[in-house]
């Protein structure tokens, strides 16, 4: 997989378009998030009763290392297709699982460029900025999944299938079901990095 591949996805008015799956969200900190009825998102801060909520990073590992880092991780997403890919491999991963907070299906997340922008449902924007590193934890919910949610892309870069992280530009109630419209930031792409 590479910027240079063609974005799968359904086009509506010559937009990418898609379909959110399960919204979640946890209080605490912890692995797995909970699937709700829906999730509002708040502009410049994240999901409503998330732990991962705030203009600053709030992912434990990365507060030890600056607690001043502005949060670049304030939803993360991941697309459905990557739980029937799991299956085919042996593992049992469903919605929240992961710690995402809203699942999709339809939208190749996962190829898109940084600062793609992804309209869910009727108003709520998430400027896309960076790929999850798949975290040691994933093997202690499966066993060998972490190395699983890895692989090389054409150019034998490690490609991470752990989801995208995303800022709310916008605000809005989000739920299952919601349409995804996918704009894409003008070219030259830019690869996402790891966060």
């Amino acid at each position: 997989m590479g910027l240079g591949a063609a974005f799968r996805g359904t086009s509506v008015d010559g937009k990418l378009a898609g379909t959110i799956v399960a919204v979640s969200r946890a209080p605490k900190y912890g692995f797995s998030k909970p699937n709700h009825a829906s999730i509002s998102l708040i502009a410049g801060l994240g999901i409503e009763g998330d732990v991962h909520a705030g203009t600053l990073v709030k992912h434990r590992y990365l507060i030890r290392q600056d607690p001043n880092m502005i949060n670049l991780r304030q939803v993360h997403l991941i697309p459905a297709e990557v739980f029937d890919e799991m299956a085919t491999l042996g593992y049992d991963v469903k919605a929240g699982d992961l710690g995402e907070n809203v699942t999709t299906r339809g939208v190749d997340l996962l190829n898109l460029p940084l600062g793609s922008r992804l309209k869910l449902g009727a108003t709520a924007v998430v400027e896309v900025t960076g790929c999850r590193s798949p975290c040691l934890h994933i093997d202690e919910f499966q066993k060998g999944l972490k190395g699983a949610m890895m692989s090389k892309d054409a150019e034998g870069r490690t490609f991470f299938k752990a989801g995208i992280m995303g800022i709310v530009l916008e605000g809005g109630d989000v739920k299952s079901d919601d349409a995804i419209e996918v704009t894409l930031p003008e070219q030259p792409w830019q690869r996402l990095p790891a966060l």
